[in-house]
């Protein structure tokens, strides 16, 4: 049985472009991955061409899994992540989104320490420009026996215009009392000062707009099997938008 299209009282698509959803409605069922205890598990997920993205990720027992993501592509372009982690298990993100013109982009993550011990951490970088719109809804669930967990949310945006748009939710809910939980989240603009040291150097304003932007999302794709390829990919999308 197909379920309803979701509408903006949806929590989890309250910023989504809700015209693009229904003309791809209904979603094929999610992707499903599980990790066996003690293994490992690697995915990058690039988004070049407008699309909805969605994966079921179980990790078992002090496994560990990574997961990179470039979402930059099409006119409407989603990435859910639901993951859950069992006892001693590690989970990594590092996503990076880039939007230009009309653009909605959107990267939807539950991560749930089901268990205790295992640690998770995620890292989200977007840059904005023209009136695109960029969201990051991120929920981290720490289930009642999950003590000695170990999460944290590190989420930024950039926006290029003024007319660009950044939503971010980082999201906690803990039921343990033993944790280490953090998120943090930050909007802003390229810094001015940054941009006339560089061009009182010789580099010309598109190219120093580039190298801060290079740098805002460096290290996010560290450790990708493919790491050379998404950083290309993201600077040819960042040479655009500049």
């Amino acid at each position: 049985m197909n379920l309803p299209t979701p509408t903006r009282h949806d929590e989890a698509w309250r910023y989504s472009d809700i015209a693009a959803v229904k003309a791809a409605w209904p979603l094929p069922s999610p992707e499903s991955i599980i990790v066996p205890s003690g293994g490992n598990f690697a995915q990058t997920i690039t988004q070049a061409s407008g699309s909805i993205h969605q994966l079921n990720l179980a990790i078992g027992k002090r496994a560990t899994a990574a997961v990179h993501i470039l979402n930059m592509g099409g006119e409407y372009g989603r990435i859910e992540l639901n993951v859950t982690l069992h006892e001693g298990a590690d989970f990594k993100l590092g996503a990076v989104q880039i939007g230009g013109g009309n653009q909605t982009l959107e990267i939807v993550t539950t991560v749930t320490h089901a268990e205790p011990s295992a640690t998770s951490s995620q890292v989200v970088r977007s840059v904005l420009a023209g009136t695109a719109t960029g969201t990051y809804l991120g929920k981290v669930a720490v289930a009642r026996d999950a003590q000695h967990t170990d999460s944290v949310q590190s989420v930024k945006a950039m926006l290029l215009d003024r007319s660009a748009t950044a939503n971010a939710k980082p999201e906690l809910e803990i039921y343990a009392d033993d944790v280490k939980c953090a998120h943090g989240c930050a909007i802003g603009e390229l810094d001015p000062m940054g941009l006339f040291y560089l061009q009182a150097r010789g580099i010309a304003p598109a190219d120093a707009k580039k190298l801060m932007l290079q740098a805002f999302v460096a290290g996010v794709f560290e450790g990708a099997a493919d790491e050379e390829r998404l950083i290309e990919a993201a600077l040819k999308k960042l040479g655009e938008l500049v």
